[in-house]
């Protein structure tokens, strides 16, 4: 047994500590594991027959993934379609967000029809079960583990296999074959390859529950991320209902797409037309809030966009939410050059209302006019919506999606889209106008025409 440091970020090892991880560059991220010495044979010894052989890859049948259904449609599209046999699924989010309940959900549902086992490291059975009542449930056919020992759940999965395995947490399991104490970089690292591996013996598809870490990442060895097949963070904002659940990796589906659920005494309920949850008014419009449409993997969305800017008692300050605060200092930037409206005196605040974060730069038009109508405090239409990313020179650039984008506008009854160009020229229809762009000038050109 010899002891070593292990990058909870990179997984790379070195033998003494240091600030630094040699492999990764990040800073203080090395922390002290017990190695334990392989018994494994070395090269040269009996290898199984079959094993290593090579094969010529279009001589290889490709098979097609079965999947089926989680029971929420709005996972099931996170997910590429449903569960696959085999993967496994990583669910990161903030304590007390709702991952719990949501995997509690799915074990219900799945239970109906096949075997599902719900394994968790915190929780007893009966506070299991009180949950599942309180959910009103029928958990009469999920069967549950309350351990924390890896070992002892593959036993116990070995002589009853299930269908789906969720366990809750990766940070409370360990192996006995390590020495580490359970949540180290050692014990998330093996007890995730273990996992993998029982899972694809047995066409098993697992889920485990992740914690989260101060800056929002999942906690634990950056390598847990790179052996799971499928990566969910689940989102929201303290005090809101509003539940996001969003695809970072998935190996049998797209990325980026996302699942709306609100909140409420029956635990999650999916959200099948989120547009008019997140462009909920509430009745008021006024300087500052304007539509956009925008665009999370392959579902087009509609979200309000509200600015605020009020001078300034010192330095000024730029507050985003679901925003990127750098890119809003360099919209900022872009309107002082070409637009020549001077905001170095003035607090600039940026609301996503919802709860929803902006990755995409269609949303730099939807930024740049709701700053806009804040400073000159000139409302915009209530049925007006916009999208584009916007160049440093000023100019208003093409955006993926914008068909789809003007398809949900024209569905939810928005009467004008300001807009990058997207394949058409200016059109007309008896529900909604386009009208495309090329510059922020033009842009602020064709509001002013509106009032």
């Amino acid at each position: 047994m010899r002891a070593s440091f292990v990058c909870r970020e990179c997984g790379g090892t070195v033998s003494k500590w240091q600030g630094q991880c040699p492999s990764c560059g990040a800073w203080n991220t090395l922390e002290e594991a017990v190695l334990e010495p392989r018994t494994a044979s070395r090269s040269g010894g009996d290898v199984a027959p079959g094993r290593g052989r090579r094969a010529r890859l279009d001589g290889v049948a490709a098979e097609a993934s079965s999947r089926w259904g989680s029971g929420l449609p709005e996972l099931d599209r996170v997910l590429g379609g449903g569960l696959v046999p085999g993967a496994v699924i990583l669910i990161g989010g903030d304590p007390g967000i709702g991952k719990s309940t949501l995997m509690l959900q799915v074990l219900a549902a799945v239970a109906q029809e096949r075997r599902a086992l719900y394994v968790s490291g915190e929780e007893s059975a009966s506070q299991v079960a009180a949950r599942g009542a309180r959910l009103r449930l029928d958990v009469s056919r999920l069967q549950m583990l309350a351990e924390t020992c890896l070992d002892v759940i593959i036993a116990d999965i070995e002589r009853e296999p299930v269908d789906l395995l969720v366990l809750d947490s990766i940070q409370t399991l360990y192996s006995e074959s390590l020495g580490s104490a359970p949540g180290s970089v050692a014990q998330v690292r093996e007890c995730a390859g273990m996992i993998v591996r029982a899972a694809k013996e047995r066409a098993m598809a697992a889920i485990l529950i992740g914690h989260v870490t101060r800056e929002g990442s999942i906690a634990g060895p950056r390598i847990l991320e790179h052996l799971v097949d499928t990566v969910i963070y689940f989102e929201g904002e303290p005090g809101s209902s509003i539940r996001v659940l969003r695809g970072l990796k998935n190996r049998f589906g797209s990325v980026n797409e996302i699942g709306v659920f609100a909140m409420d005494e029956t635990g999650l309920r999916p959200v099948s037309n989120p547009s008019a949850l997140f462009m909920a008014r509430g009745g008021m419009t006024g300087p500052g809030v304007v539509l956009l449409a925008t665009l999370e993997g392959s579902r087009p969305l509609l979200v309000q966009v509200q600015a605020l800017v009020d001078r300034s008692a010192g330095t000024p300050r730029r507050v985003c939410t679901g925003f990127d605060a750098q890119r809003l200092s360099m919209l900022l930037a872009v309107m002082n050059r070409h637009l020549g409206m001077e905001l170095g005196g003035f607090d600039v605040y940026v609301n996503i209302v919802g709860g929803l974060r902006i990755n995409e730069p269609a949303a730099d038009l939807a930024i740049i006019l709701a700053v806009w109508s804040s400073m000159t405090s000139r409302p915009l239409p209530a049925d007006l919506a916009t999208f584009g990313e916007v160049g440093l020179a000023g100019e208003v650039r093409p955006v993926v999606g914008g068909q789809l984008r003007l398809a949900e506008a024209r569905q939810l009854g928005v009467g004008l889209v300001i807009g990058a160009p997207c394949g058409n020229r200016r059109s007309t229809t008896s529900a909604m106008r386009y009208q495309p762009v090329r510059s922020v000038g033009e842009t602020l050109e064709a509001v002013r025409q509106l009032s």
